[in-house]
This record gives C-alpha cells, structure tokens and sequence, in this order.
C-alpha cells in the first residue's frame, strides 16, 4: 500500500513539474443517429450556468472551499470563481461528480485554458477537434470555457453510457488508454487527494 502510495505521488510531481499532461487521443467511432442527436443536443443549450444547491449557504461553501484549492493553479479570484460556477453547472447537468471532473482537468490541462496536446486535444478538458464537425457547429470555440466543459462533460457523460457507469473504464475511452490503468488511477487519485470526492 505505502509503495503503491510513494509510486502514485512521484507520478503526479512529475506531472506538475513537467507540465505533462495525458490530453487524450479520444478515438473519433461512429455514433448512432440518436446519440448524435443527443449529444448535439447537450452542446448547443445556452442556460447560464449557476450552482445546483439546495441553497445558498451550501452553495457559498462549496464555491469557497473549491476556490482555496485550486487558488495556485488559477490565482486571478474573478476567473476562478467564474470556471468553477462554470464546472459545477455543467457537470451536475450532465450528471457527473463537480469534484470528480476538476480532478480530470488537473491531470489533462494543469488548468491551462489554452493546452494544446501533441495530437491537437484542446482546452481545459483537451477535448479533440473532430468532435466539433460530430456534434457541434462550425463556429465552436473549443477554447472558450463553457463550450470546452460542456463538450468535454458531454463526451464523458456518454463514455460512462457507453461503459454502463464504469467509471474507470470511461476514463480510459475519454483519455483514448482504453484498459490502461494509468490513466483512470490518476484521475481518480487526484479527484480524492485535492478535491476529496468520494469515487
């Protein structure tokens, strides 16, 4: 346990200070008419994004707390606050943990809004282009926050349909490590170790 334990915690220092991300070469497979129509469905909604909480105080408590974590990896307070009013409405919408999902964009992005990967993965959620001309519209920014989030929840969301909820599997399909345990461990691992989820 305590070697499985100092192997995990060099793996992260090595990722943080290399900057090295695992930006996934998501695998372009086709998609039934009704999962397309779906999925465009889910990235195309304009509500404005707002906390899912059963009131305020909840919501305050969450928003600071987050807000404390991710301060070194994203210091202005306004873009902090914003992005993560932002994670939480869209991954609750997509039925997904807000905690579980900022865990993903450590390990992907480091939190760089602009990452690119090697195999051209963008943003926050280092989503890959081709799902643009699959379920978006010509003119998607996949650098603007609310439209990388959102495809990448949306993307993950159907990962974990496709996958029937296993979440580790769904991971490897999002990261394109399909049945590599790397990945997923390291997803899972930081989302309890900075943003104490429960998966």
């Amino acid at each position: 346990m305590q070697k499985r334990f100092c192997v995990y915690a060099l793996f992260l220092i090595a990722c943080l200070v290399s900057h090295i991300s695992f930006a996934g070469a998501q695998q372009e497979e086709p998609l039934s008419n009704s999962v397309k129509a779906l999925m465009q469905k889910s990235v195309s909604d304009h509500a404005a994004p707002k906390l899912f909480f059963s009131n305020e105080v909840e919501a305050k408590k969450w928003l600071d707390t987050m807000s404390e974590r991710l301060k070194k990896g994203m210091p202005d307070q306004n873009m902090r606050e914003e992005f993560l009013r932002t994670v939480h409405y869209e991954a609750t919408r997509a039925g997904l943990d807000p905690q579980l999902v900022l865990g993903l964009i450590q390990i992907e992005s480091g939190f760089n809004k602009y990452a690119v990967s090697s195999v051209r993965a963008r943003g926050f959620m280092q989503v890959m282009p081709f799902w643009v001309s699959n379920i978006g519209a010509p003119d998607h920014d996949l650098f603007h926050l609310r439209l990388n989030l959102r495809y990448g929840f949306t993307i993950l969301r159907h990962y974990l349909d496709v996958e029937h909820g296993d979440l580790y599997r769904a991971l490897g399909r999002y990261n394109g490590s399909l049945g590599q345990p790397q990945y997923p461990n390291a997803v899972v691992g930081t989302c309890r170790h900075y943003w104490s989820c429960t998966q």
